[in-house]
């Protein structure tokens, strides 16, 4: 681009116009790309928010990967384990014992996902024992019959701490009168609440030798929990084991067990991406009608410039560098109000909700009394890089106008 070029461009853009509406139009433009990137920008990030605070809260009780046999029983889970901790990633493992059954107290009954831990092993590689509301996780001792359940389990039961119920387990002894479910007792010694209904509602927690006599497994565990120190790498962790570990094993991360969840959380993001994506490009293409608008303005001004030796594409560059300029300075706007709106959105919604009296998120409903937010500069870059894209594509077909104006028709009646 030649030096005059640039310096018309800029100049058309600061001159004070005769025709005021052209001005307004250029500033709705303006204004209209700012507001677009800075609501993409901070949906985007409060979705970000959303997406690690779910996944922190899954990954507190489910594992980064887990190692079973095929049959869902491991009889070798130490050699398992040691094995497993060979992998430089592997940080720590803990055996469990998974089975199925019902909760019983009083007239209430609940089914349960029943895991049977070792709670010492369980603290290194999930959350639970810093959610436990009531009790210690440390409580369940073998051979003392203790059950921790989550907080919505207790309630839909109506037991409270020290309470006794039943458990039912689907295997079971053979009697003179046929088959009979197999019935324990245990003790309520502790209640946690991690914050997602499947497991506060869902899941019972009791000693693994408990467990291993509850569902005749002897020796025997269902498998072995790892947790590793980047979640992310979990597939590929996953991947490492499987070929370092003697045996057959089923292994299984994080990825695979949740993975329709996580997929539908990421098209949410990518839909949500494109809706206020066209907030962008209604307002980029509101330049198209600015600048054929300037482009009509200064037909005489065209004139002359060609006259003067000016070439087509010379004209359509300093066309193009007006309209460049309001995709800039709207998508420079937007960006620096989007990252400050991201950063901050944990004071902002706080004084909106204080102000206006309203609550955007009750606690009781949605487990989270504030709005998370991780700003993604990747997600910045390429919402500015689009932005930038759509304006300058905006242009096109003004300045392409500006270029084939005829002087000699443009100067007739000046």
């Amino acid at each position: 681009m030649k030096p005059y070029e640039l310096f018309i461009g800029l100049r058309y853009t600061r001159a004070k116009r005769r025709n005021h509406f052209i001005s307004f139009i250029s500033l709705i433009s303006m204004l209209g790309i700012a507001l677009g990137v800075a609501a993409l920008i901070t949906v985007l990030s409060v979705m970000n928010g959303f997406q690690d605070e779910l996944r922190n809260r899954i990954l507190g009780v489910a594992a980064h990967i887990e190692i079973t046999g095929f049959d869902n029983t491991l009889a070798d889970w130490q050699s398992v384990a040691t094995q497993s901790k060979k992998v430089p990633e592997v940080q720590a493992t803990a055996p469990f014992v998974a089975g199925q059954g019902l909760l019983a107290y009083g007239e209430a009954v609940q089914g349960t996902m029943v895991r049977g831990i070792v709670p010492e092993a369980e603290d290194s590689v999930a959350d639970i024992g810093r959610k436990m509301k009531l009790g210690k996780l440390s409580s369940l001792r073998a051979g003392e019959w203790g059950i921790v359940l989550g907080a919505d389990l207790a309630r839909n039961l109506g037991v409270q701490m020290g309470d006794k119920v039943t458990l039912i387990t689907p295997q079971g002894q053979v009697t003179p009168a046929g088959m009979v479910p197999r019935l324990k007792q245990f003790t309520v010694v502790g209640i946690f609440q991690i914050g997602m209904y499947e497991y506060d509602a869902g899941l019972a927690l009791i000693a693994m030798p408990d467990a291993q006599k509850l569902f005749r497994l002897g020796d025997s565990v269902s498998g072995v929990r790892l947790k590793i120190a980047d979640l992310y790498r979990a597939p590929q962790v996953a991947v490492t084991l499987s070929k370092s570990l003697i045996g057959d094993y089923y292994i299984r991360d994080w990825t695979q067990s949740h993975s329709n969840f996580f997929r539908a959380v990421q098209m949410e993001k990518r839909v949500m991406f494109v809706i206020l994506l066209l907030i962008v490009a209604v307002a980029a293409f509101n330049i198209v009608s600015t600048l054929v608008m300037v482009v009509t303005d200064k037909q005489a001004d065209i004139a002359i410039l060609r006259t003067l030796g000016a070439s087509p594409m010379s004209i359509m560059k300093i066309f193009m560098v007006q309209g460049a300029v309001i995709g800039i300075v709207g998508t420079a706007l937007g960006l620096i109000a989007g990252i400050l709106l991201a950063l901050n959105i944990g004071v902002v919604v706080p004084f909106i909700e204080h102000t206006f009296g309203v609550q955007f998120l009750s606690a009781d409903v949605y487990q989270i009394s504030e709005l998370p937010s991780k700003l993604d500069w990747h997600d910045v870059s390429v919402i500015a890089g689009v932005s930038l894209v759509l304006s300058w594509l905006a242009t096109l077909y003004p300045s392409w106008r500006a270029s084939r104006t005829n002087p000699a028709e443009a100067l007739r009646y000046e």
